[in-house]
């Protein structure tokens, strides 16, 4: 744990999302007791299906695997941390090719059971509308679906508008309902085993899906959310791609580059190859260990509920897909961090008050965990009247910490108010490195290296070595 010092206090953890398990998990091994409040299933969100913590709402994906890209090393750094939420994905994780994916169900509930079997960690299910009281160090992980009740608390203890986009998840199918007769299983570039399941289009049927798309019902929105749709450019629903062009989806979720079934012959026959490749590919991926459930790979959707069992069964190989959930969208909050924020992720007007997660504008599944983390682990710092600490920006944590509380990021020429938006790891965000790098591969190996070893320097340092050591 963190160099032993006596402490009556404790910290107050809202929300048990990635964010909040993470940082409730970093907080009690320093030693510190954590009340950690999650609101669900007394008051439930529009994209929740269990009440279980760290629930993953859009897919099962954490991204790349690798550490030479941007999602693989934040992985790797979370990994390096000790970080449980992490640790429990590896433990859970499903066949995804090149990618971290996990078994949803098993993820979140085992990190449930860990949290509440933690005899330092105290668990409250009821929804807190109001932010408690300036004595207590506070951490506010509630993520993008934070309640109406607490958003508006939030934003009268800022003084700022709320900040949004809409967000949606994919659908789930059972395996057993796939026609693999027509699909089959491969993964791009033969990158690792046939992981995903693989839907071929030619190009009538990609144009009459399409057209499908355009025309199918949408489910509608609130009143109070007509005004603005703003999505997140990094997670469209796919009626959106299809309205963005004829060839858009082609070149994103459908791109059929780097797919050949072994039936239809030798790949390293060129005229075969122009001959039997498909125009568009629609990718499944495993969402349980057992594989007996599947989600629709970019699949994001706002269609109603009827209109995506006829549209989506008109993609071959799913003429008789079984759907055990089908998508939804929902509005996701987020804070001006850049205004409010200090990259310990502490409030600047209210030091012992924390955010954590994607309510702070950072996006993605590991990205949470980052942000759990280092809010969790000043947290427990602050609780023991120590000196809270940021990673350096060489590292990918420490540069998405800096980039949501940089006021460089909030241009005051700008008069929207949803300038800043939501950030996923990328390495455009790391500093340069010393010296020009032409192959990207070589390149993105080099920001790996100096990132983990900025680590490690960064944790050997007081007050972390104890407590990462451990």
């Amino acid at each position: 744990m963190i160099n032993a010092l006596p402490s009556s206090k404790s910290v107050l953890i809202i929300g048990a999302g990635l964010a909040g398990t993470e940082a409730a998990w970093q907080v009690a091994k320093a030693g510190i007791k954590v009340k950690l409040v999650e609101m669900r299933p007394v008051s439930s969100t529009p994209a929740h299906h269990t009440s279980d913590f760290a629930e993953l709402v859009c897919s099962n994906s954490f991204g790349a695997l690798n550490s030479d890209r941007a999602a693989g090393l934040l992985q790797a750094e979370l990994r390096e941390l000790k970080s449980l939420v992490i640790a429990t994905a590896d433990q859970y994780a499903v066949p995804a090719g090149g990618a971290l994916a996990v078994d949803r169900s098993q993820f979140s509930k085992s990190l449930t059971e860990i949290l509440q079997s933690h005899p330092l960690i105290t668990i409250e299910r009821c929804e807190l509308k109001e932010l408690p009281n300036e004595e207590n160090v506070t951490i506010i992980a509630t993520g993008p679906l934070t309640s109406d009740d607490l958003a508006e608390e939030i934003r009268q203890f800022t003084g700022l508008e709320e900040c949004h986009f809409f967000d949606a998840a994919s659908p789930i199918i059972t395996g057993e309902s796939i026609n693999l007769s027509i699909s089959f299983r491969a993964s791009r570039y033969d990158k690792g085993d046939a992981d995903y399941i693989n839907c071929p289009l030619d190009k009538e049927q990609y144009f009459s899906f399409r057209e499908a798309l355009l025309k199918a019902e949408i489910a509608e929105l609130k009143s109070f959310e007509k005004e603005q749709a703003i999505y997140f450019e990094g997670c469209l629903p796919i009626e959106e791609l299809a309205r963005r062009g004829e060839e858009t989806m082609r070149y994103g979720p459908l791109k059929p580059i780097g797919l050949w079934d072994e039936r239809w012959g030798d790949l390293q026959n060129k005229d075969l190859r122009r001959e039997k490749r498909p125009y568009a590919v629609v990718q499944l991926r495993q969402e349980d260990k057992a594989g007996r459930l599947w989600n629709l790979v970019g699949f994001q959707t706002n269609l109603k509920w009827g209109e995506q069992k006829r549209v989506f069964q008109m993609i071959p190989g799913l003429e008789d897909a079984e759907f055990v959930r089908f998508g939804v969208m929902h509005r996701n909050t987020f804070l001006e961090s850049p205004k409010l924020l200090s990259p310990t992720l502490q409030f600047r007007k209210r030091s012992n008050l924390l955010a954590a997660g994607q309510i702070t504008g950072t996006e993605g599944y590991a990205a949470a965990v980052a942000g759990g983390w280092l809010a969790g682990t000043n947290a427990a710092l602050l609780a023991m009247n120590r000196n809270p600490i940021s990673l350096p920006p060489t590292t990918m944590i420490g540069a998405l910490a800096n980039f949501v509380t940089s006021t460089a990021n909030n241009n005051k020429s700008v008069k929207s108010r949803n300038h800043f938006q939501p950030m996923p790891a990328n390495f455009g965000l790391l500093p340069e490195l010393p010296e020009k790098i032409k192959n990207k591969r070589q390149r993105y190996g080099a920001y790996r290296d100096r990132s983990l070893n900025d680590l490690v320097s960064a944790i050997k340092k007081p007050p972390l070595t104890t407590h990462q050591n451990k």
